[in-house]
């Protein structure tokens, strides 16, 4: 597959701070690729860079192999939509798609045939006479893809564009931005702080932090094997043990956990257990966990999951353990103490 933009070395410095930091990557044509971090690690720095509206302080940006160095934004193969989406509240739906194009000085016969067809690909058909402040929240998102897929960019940049929708319609979004991506074949480069956006979404994922690069994977590879601390517990929840002291056969963590050392080959510093790594009431023939009890402390039920906020009875240290959703609980309530197990495939230490 060819890669139809590539990054070498980017850097931006902004006098005495580092934004990003000697960034290297490349993306797939055709692909979804994410880029996932806190507040401030640099994704719309990079973004911005990429777009044209920042320019580098050092390093490189390749689309299809030309250099895009000393390119202003509007002759950059890209488009970009923005979480305000900035569309034009004076102007219907068409004239807001069409505006990129009849800056371009098209004829209005092909201008009308790439609206219409944008539209009907976005299933806005019929909406074309309506005012975008009559529009729903999903509605408006669609027309600011719209009006950016309409240039027929080679990449389209979206900077947290699902942000300001609530969550109803931020998951039903998810799910037409990755349909819409399949369709149309463009490539989406997109950033976000919502993990599940990044992971629902895209064929890679990229997680940022401090300006870097901690791992770029699949989401399946990021979320089952994190290869940096950072990322085990920035992606997903997480349980999070630091090692106090090696005792023998044992480890014990700061919080008081006292673990076997079973099926760890080097004594961690951290280590990091997924909610659903921890097993209630593991039956006698588990054999390769360690055990420990815990004392319920508050049940969280919200539908499609159930989690158990707990304390454990040694060390008072409390953990978070997912239910599996045909798991046999209905009797568990607050204050009950149960076993419970440690799978070590799922244990992730560093």
């Amino acid at each position: 597959m060819s890669k139809i933009l590539e990054i070498k070395n980017l850097t931006k410095e902004f006098k005495e701070f580092t934004a990003v930091k000697n960034v290297t990557f490349d993306v797939d044509e055709g692909g979804f690729f994410s880029i996932l971090g806190p507040s401030g690690c640099g994704k719309t720095t990079l973004l911005r860079m990429i777009s044209g509206f920042i320019k580098e302080s050092k390093g490189e940006i390749f689309i299809r192999n030309e250099s895009m160095s000393g390119i202003p934004p509007e002759k950059r193969p890209v488009n970009i939509v923005f979480q305000s989406l900035a569309l034009f509240p004076m102007m219907n739906v068409r004239e807001n798609v069409a505006f990129g194009l009849k800056r371009q000085k098209l004829s209005k016969s092909e201008i009308d045939d790439r609206v219409s067809d944008m539209l009907s690909r976005v299933s806005l058909q019929g909406f074309e006479k309506k005012k975008v402040t009559e529009l729903s929240g999903g509605q408006r998102q669609r027309v600011a893809i719209a009006r950016s897929l309409v240039m027929k960019p080679s990449i389209l940049l979206l900077d947290e564009p699902l942000g300001a929708l609530d969550r109803k319609l931020r998951e039903h979004m998810k799910i037409e931005l990755k349909l819409l991506q399949k369709e149309l074949g463009t490539t989406f480069i997109y950033i976000t702080h919502d993990q599940s956006e990044a992971l629902v979404m895209s064929d890679k994922v990229a997680v940022m932090n401090k300006g870097r690069f901690e791992q770029i994977d699949t989401p399946r590879n990021l979320y089952k094997n994190p290869k940096t601390a950072f990322v085990a517990g920035f992606v997903g929840e997480s349980n999070r043990l630091e090692l106090k002291r090696r005792d023998g056969d044992f480890i014990t963590t700061k919080d008081g956990w006292k673990l076997e050392k079973k099926g760890l080959d080097f004594d961690p510093e951290v280590l990091y257990i997924r909610p659903e790594a921890l097993i209630l009431a593991p039956t006698e023939d588990l054999i390769d966990i360690s055990r420990f009890h815990v004392k319920i402390r508050t049940i969280l039920f919200d539908g499609s999951n159930t989690k158990v906020s707990a304390i454990e009875s040694t060390s008072g240290a409390e953990i978070l353990i997912s239910l599996p959703q045909n798991a046999k609980f209905e009797n568990l309530k607050e204050g009950d103490t149960v076993e419970v197990g440690i799978n070590y495939d799922d244990l992730k230490c560093y």
